[in-house]
């Protein structure tokens, strides 16, 4: 059976991706403001709440130890790099009424995440497998053509975090400690970027936070550490105890919770063509679920009974 420590790693899992789900909602709330701005502001916020947490439980010295170590410090600043890429693709696509690419983004996700098992992590390639990458590939064709162009934000979203994933997996950092630390190394050109939005300086300067935010907007810009800081917490805890063949499946839930936003919240298109693509990537999905559930299953056989076989 699982073990405790992995089922504490899917509790957690569980409750990062529904919270990101219901983020959708809470961006849509400041889309008078500039993304990347916004962004900035994230990261300046969510710093000061995770620098707060590892000084009050005295955990600065794994993090100095981290960037003193060369290949860790690289994996630190490649996983902020990621982890920006991420957020800003999906903050402009909900600013900008694409819920439903991000939706397809977060759908493609876990067959990134699968492609990243079988080339990076040496897990075998099984013909559902194989199916599930023809699927996918057959749906992206059809939803290019549905679009009008390729769905680029929707791989920018699937690309940049399956490889977040499979790096927050080989950082060797407690989750608090690990977020720290990539918000450390972005904290600087957060604080620039907000800066220079604030003089209107090359930037759209009349949109800027400082110059247009009232009451509740504070709120929320100021609230984005903490939504910032606690799904993100929770994943780098499930990443390091859950098998990635688990995890993937449960990356589900963000994106079915902004498929049915996007579609029956904020009223976005969905032709027929757009929909059969969709049907394609969850045919895929339904595909790697199957396989997934069926190989831990006969884990699960093995574990109880080593000379189990089928």
């Amino acid at each position: 059976m699982v073990d405790q420590r992995e089922r504490a790693g899917l509790r957690a899992a569980i409750a990062a991706f529904t919270t990101w789900g219901l983020l959708t909602v809470y961006w849509k709330q400041l889309t008078d403001f500039d993304p990347v701005e916004l962004i900035a502001w994230r990261v300046a916020s969510a710093f000061v709440i995770m620098a707060a947490a590892v000084t009050v439980l005295g955990r600065w010295s794994p993090i100095r130890s981290a960037f003193r170590n060369g290949p860790t410090r690289i994996r630190l600043v490649v996983a902020a790099g990621l982890l920006t890429v991420n957020w800003i693709a999906y903050v402009w696509a909900v600013m900008n009424d694409r819920v439903l690419e991000t939706a397809l983004g977060y759908f493609l996700s876990p067959l990134g995440t699968m492609a990243i098992g079988v080339f990076v992590l040496g897990e075998r390639l099984t013909p559902f497998r194989w199916a599930s990458i023809g699927f996918a590939a057959v749906a992206v064709a059809i939803l290019t053509v549905s679009y009008g162009r390729v769905p680029w934000i929707a791989l920018v979203i699937a690309g940049s975090w399956s490889t977040y994933g499979l790096i927050k997996r080989r950082v060797q950092l407690a989750p608090a400690e690990s977020l720290t630390a990539e918000m450390l190394v972005l904290v600087g050109p957060a604080i620039v970027v907000i800066g220079v939005a604030s003089v209107g300086s090359g930037w759209p300067g009349d949109d800027a936070v400082w110059s247009q935010a009232v009451g509740v907007d504070w709120l929320l810009v100021l609230g984005t550490g903490a939504i910032t800081a606690f799904p993100l917490t929770l994943f780098a805890y499930a990443a390091q105890r859950v098998p990635f063949t688990l995890l993937g499946p449960t990356n589900y839930l963000v994106p079915l919770i902004n498929f049915m936003l996007g579609w029956l919240v904020y009223d976005e298109s969905l032709p027929v063509a757009r929909a059969i693509g969709f049907g394609l990537v969850w045919i895929a999905l339904g595909l790697v679920t199957f396989e997934t559930v069926r190989l831990h299953r006969r884990t699960v056989r093995l574990r109880r009974d080593p000379a189990a076989v089928g």
